[in-house]
């Protein structure tokens, strides 16, 4: 069957961004690109399934270097896969009810260890040192300390992505992870954004919380680990 002439932007949400709002982010080599190390553990292809945008990706990361790529069903000869899962894709619907959060504060690179120490804690998903680069997160304090977060991650035009949903499990039921994410979501559509999020397919918590807020499922999709042909420092010929 013919692939449709203008995929959806959330079909490859990654590429998406780094050709879009993200662009002064990317690291780029023709087809493919990705975002710096220590801001999001992802690159993208414009076309998965097109040989020559793996073989830009492979210049880009560099011969034997292991790499996230999304979303992804099968990589060419050569490259290895080394390590995967599956997971989903959420899109607000208009019964996404947003509100701010008098309470949260807004969250920058000052308070990087404290979020990464949240995380470490959470696991809520991939979270580096420069992640909050790529917008805005907000946070919860009690007593002074960082008990619960959420922010925007992928940008495309059009759409905003919700990341890094997490909640101290000493302070969980109390419904801060609901009134971040209709905090987050509130800025986003206030810029005409449609909010989205993902989350991993067995994740079942963390689905039925984003359900029962007003977010359907969209798509499901394969997430992959993959490591670029040749040995590491490998010079290529001219």
């Amino acid at each position: 069957m013919a692939r449709p002439p203008h995929p959806h932007p959330l079909d490859n949400a990654v590429w998406a961004a780094l050709t879009g709002p993200h662009a002064h982010l990317a690291e780029r080599v023709g087809l493919a690109a990705r975002y710096p190390a220590d801001v999001y553990a992802f690159a993208a292809l414009a076309d998965p399934a097109d040989p020559a945008a793996w073989d830009d990706l492979r210049t880009l990361v560099g011969a034997g270097t292991a790499v996230h790529v999304k979303p992804v069903d099968r990589v060419p000869a050569g490259w290895e896969t080394v390590g995967g899962g599956v997971g989903v894709q959420f899109v607000a619907t208009d019964a996404l009810c947003t509100a701010s959060a008098p309470e949260a504060v807004q969250l920058g690179s000052a308070d990087v260890p404290e979020i990464l120490d949240l995380v470490a804690r959470t696991r809520p998903g991939p979270f580096l040192k420069r992640t909050v680069a790529l917008g805005t997160y907000l946070g919860i304090r009690h007593q002074g300390r960082l008990i619960a977060m959420a922010g925007e991650r992928l940008r495309l035009s059009g759409w905003t992505e919700i990341s890094a949903v997490c909640t101290d499990p000493e302070h969980r039921g109390r419904g801060l992870g609901t009134r971040l994410i209709r905090a987050v979501a509130a800025g986003i559509r206030e810029r005409g954004d449609t909010p989205f999020l993902h989350a991993a397919a067995d994740n079942t918590p963390a689905i039925r919380l984003y359900e029962s807020l007003g977010f359907a499922l969209r798509r499901r999709s394969a997430i992959m680990s993959v490591r670029a042909p040749g040995t590491p420092g490998e010079v290529e010929a001219l």
